[in-house]
């Protein structure tokens, strides 16, 4: 049903690479499930007054919340299509992140009120009436939300939308909220305990909790999260695969929202290969990227003597060392200049930012290895901050 939808309203739904399709996509959802929400929320709401339930309409607000997210995603999905401009060379992209960071709030402050107007309904209990059209309409919209959360779970993952998929994990809570106010409300009407406003502060915080959730998963792309380790590895494992490539570091990953993703990274070759060769091959893999991935490298070069055996063997040494203190610890950039008295050794260590050693007691950790197995040596370190998840 979902993909017949999908190819009746979505033009060239094949083509989810290209930015057009990828809106029309989000729009698409966005106005289904404004559709849905709304007629829940009327169908609950009604029902909820007739029958005097504050968790039948705690949870027909709650729909009426996720209409209203749906409008705010929408807005997102369109302003977020806006070409890159001179005051955004980047694009819009991340609309649609501070599209989920309006939802969110949105969400916390329904969630508040229903938690506010439950413990009233605690304190002042009220009867309710328990009838056949208002199991019918909660187990509808059970059905409904089941719908949704598949439907939004399936159009976010074709389109590696975040926020699509924040929306399908709030239609499940949804599911699993109305079958708890179906079950409070039956237990209220057929039997002398009321549930109905613990029903509804325990809708009321459930949305609360939701909405941290969605908050901090909107914020966290907004304050620049590290790429996933997975994004990580595929990028290394890719420029790792050409020929010539020796090693590469430094990489850093700059997401502008997505589909919009810029990266730079340096690559170790051969200072022996012609440089015009290596320089031919990183375009390759910057090309490859583009091409392959969407994703814009950038590739810095770094030139790695590899016909100085002792050096070589040296930089083998001191990389497998810096792993007794910390195994994510790594080395780039290796060189060797040897004087009458003494050899300056010079390199960069990457050094994770949660690791307890400071910079300084790092470098005197690495000096002291090294001098321990080379005792001309002197040791001129530059740490490095990592910017990516531990490979």
């Amino acid at each position: 049903m979902i993909d017949r939808l999908v190819r009746r309203f979505v033009k060239d739904s094949d083509n989810v690479s290209d930015e057009h399709v990828r809106t029309a996509y989000g729009m698409f959802a966005g106005v289904v499930g404004i559709i849905c929400n709304v007629a829940l929320c009327v169908a609950k709401g009604a029902i909820g007054i007739l029958s005097g339930s504050v968790s039948i309409v705690a949870d027909a607000l709650n729909n009426l919340s996720d209409a209203s997210s749906n409008i705010i995603t929408l807005a997102g999905f369109k302003l977020a299509s806006r070409p890159a401009d001179d005051e955004h060379p980047y694009g819009h992209g991340r609309f649609e992140y501070l599209s989920c960071l309006a939802v969110s709030v949105l969400i916390l402050v329904i969630g508040v009120e229903l938690v506010r107007e439950s413990l009233n309904k605690i304190i002042n209990p009220e009867p309710i009436e328990f009838s056949l059209a208002t199991a019918i309409v909660l187990l509808l919209s059970i059905a409904v939300k089941w719908w949704m959360q598949h439907f939004n779970a399936t159009i976010g993952k074709r389109i590696s939308s975040d926020a699509l998929q924040a929306t399908a994990v709030d239609s499940r809570n949804d599911v699993i909220t109305t079958a708890a106010v179906l079950a409070a409300t039956a237990v209220s009407a057929f039997t002398n305990v009321n549930l109905d406003g613990w029903a509804g502060l325990a809708v009321g915080v459930f949305i609360i909790v939701s909405g941290i959730g969605l908050l901090r998963d909107a914020v966290d792309p907004l304050l620049g999260r590290a790429p996933d380790p997975e994004t990580v590895k595929a990028i290394h494992d890719k420029i790792m695969s050409y020929p010539g490539v020796l090693g590469t570091h430094d990489l850093m990953v700059h997401d502008y929202g997505p589909g919009r993703r810029f990266a730079s990274a340096h690559v170790e070759m051969a200072a022996e290969t012609d440089p015009l060769e290596s320089h031919d091959t990183l375009d390759n893999i910057e090309e490859a990227f583009k091409r392959e991935d969407g994703l814009l490298m950038v590739l810095h070069y770094d030139p790695i003597v590899t016909t100085d055996t002792k050096t070589s063997e040296m930089r083998t040494w001191v990389a497998g060392q810096v792993k007794t203190i910390d195994p994510r610890l790594t080395i780039h950039d290796f060189r060797t200049v040897p004087g009458p008295t003494h050899t300056n050794v010079i390199f960069d260590v990457v050094r994770p930012h949660d690791l307890s050693l400071s910079e300084d007691e790092l470098k005197d950790r690495i000096a002291e290895l090294v001098c321990a197995q080379y005792p001309k040596a002197i040791c001129k370190i530059t740490v490095d901050s990592s910017y990516v998840s531990a490979q």
